[in-house]
């Protein structure tokens, strides 16, 4: 696996400071979290060109998963080659799940006092008008046709109104972009950057990672990142059993690992549906209680399955104390979730350069971001059915099935202080954590003028 520059670009030790503080930065979801990439990597240290970031960024956009740690990884794979990958994807979640595994037990420990309450009448609300930023936000730049709109607005009834698998929905969106390219070809066509400026980077735009993919590469790859992929579930399984909630969340966690196309947001509909109807782990206005701590640590949102798992395995410990049980198994899913990240960038990363340029590729890309609209806005719409209402009935006719919000039961203090956060994340463009900070403050300040404080 010869390359023709040579493997450290930059040294190692350096590269691991500049990645540590890159991950105690990455708040505010993926935009954010790319932003803080392209303002250190490319702007302030030069170790890679413009154009040679965006055409990385492209390419983790066409993965499962989260695109930004698999962005500091493909990056640290071409400064440092598979060690720099692994010290980068690992360092960019790291703080995350030490601080989310703090939080998750805070919450399980103290969830029910009336001061983490007060906290998540300000956080919940905060959380439903983020979500409704990501859907004007991705929106106004995905829906550029008539027909993308289309898409976005079937996937959205095909999840809320219909219960369609997330997978197919993603599907259906690649199929529906590849025919919406045949048709309309500028759908594919990438929009011009503007040109780079500053020093020479290490890494130009035209001096690309030349290791050569080869057959024998590619099966150790897979051999080494699909055993260390199943081999904690098959050890859980073997050691609690396959009716476990260990067994249960590995496996659910790990399916949806890989069909996590459009980030955290695009996947978490589909992830609170299963967890709160079809397995028990959490109560229906719980996963907005996750996803708002999760809003509030660093790293990839998706961190929030860490907190799912948690709160499951602490209510069906099985055998093992219920603080074992919840540690291991946040930790499980953990592993379960971001391993395949590793392994989509240091399999796929030696045949990228194919990648440049395929109208087809795309043209799915393109109708699988349109639906994520969809499946975002859908999201929003669960989230604040169950944050604005304390009470929801489930509407069902043949193939209808809808979760509808019971009128009488609407939360004036969470309508309040969801205008003020969409007045804050919205209107005034402020970033995530002043918003979830207001947010936290309007809520407590309402428990006190309620006395439930």
């Amino acid at each position: 696996m010869a390359e023709t520059r040579p493997r450290d670009v930059v040294p190692l030790r350096e590269a691991t400071r500049a990645w540590f503080l890159i991950s105690l930065q990455t708040f505010g979801g993926p935009a954010g979290q790319i932003a803080v990439m392209q303002r250190t990597l490319v702007d302030e240290r030069r170790w890679i060109g413009q154009q040679r970031f965006l055409f990385a960024l492209s390419y983790c956009t066409l993965l499962p998963g989260p695109e930004a740690q698999q962005l500091a990884t493909y990056v640290g794979w071409l400064l440092n080659g598979v060690r720099g990958a692994l010290v980068a994807g690992v360092l960019f979640v790291l703080p995350g799940v030490v601080a989310l595994l703090v939080l998750s037990g805070v919450y399980v420990a103290y969830g029910d006092t009336s001061v983490v309450e007060a906290v998540f009448l300000g956080l919940a609300p905060a959380v439903v008008a983020i979500v409704l930023q990501a859907v004007v936000r991705l929106g106004t730049k995905a829906l550029t046709q008539p027909a993308l709109v289309a898409v976005a607005v079937a996937a959205f009834a095909a999840l809320t109104v219909f219960g369609v698998p997330f997978p197919l929905v993603v599907l259906v969106g690649a199929v529906a972009g590849w025919l919406l390219g045949r048709a309309v070809p500028a759908i594919a066509t990438p929009r011009p950057t503007p040109p780079d400026d500053g020093p020479a980077p290490l890494i130009s735009d035209d001096a690309l990672h030349t290791e050569r993919p080869s057959g024998r590469r590619a099966s150790l790859v897979l051999a080494v990142g699909l055993t260390l992929w199943v081999l904690p579930v098959l050890v859980a399984g073997l050691l609690a059993g396959r009716d476990s909630v260990y067994v249960d969340q590995g496996l659910f966690f790990s399916g949806a690992a890989v069909v996590t196309f459009g980030g955290a947001y695009a996947v978490l509909a589909y992830v609170a549906q299963q967890a709160v109807s079809v397995y028990g782990w959490l109560a229906p206005g719980e996963m907005v209680k996750g996803l708002a701590l999760a809003e509030t640590t660093p790293g990839p949102l998706i961190m929030v399955v860490q907190f799912v798992a948690f709160v499951g395995a602490y209510r069906d410990p099985g055998s093992l104390d219920p603080w074992l049980a919840a540690t291991l198994a946040a930790l499980l899913t953990t592993w379960v979730t971001f391993v395949p990240c590793f392994l989509f960038i240091l399999l796929g990363a030696p045949y990228v350069e194919q990648l440049r340029g395929n109208r087809t590729l795309s043209s799915a890309l393109t109708g699988i971001t349109s639906a994520v609209v969809g499946v975002i806005a859908s999201l929003a719409f669960y989230f604040a059915v169950h944050t604005l209402f304390s009470e929801t009935r489930r509407e069902s006719s043949g193939p209808l099935a809808l979760d509808l919000p019971v009128l009488a039961s609407l939360e004036w203090s969470a309508v309040a202080i969801t205008a003020l956060a969409c007045v804050l994340v919205i209107g005034r463009k402020w970033s995530v954590l002043p918003t979830l900070a207001v947010c936290t403050a309007a809520g407590l300040a309402w428990s006190l003028a309620a006395g439930s404080l």
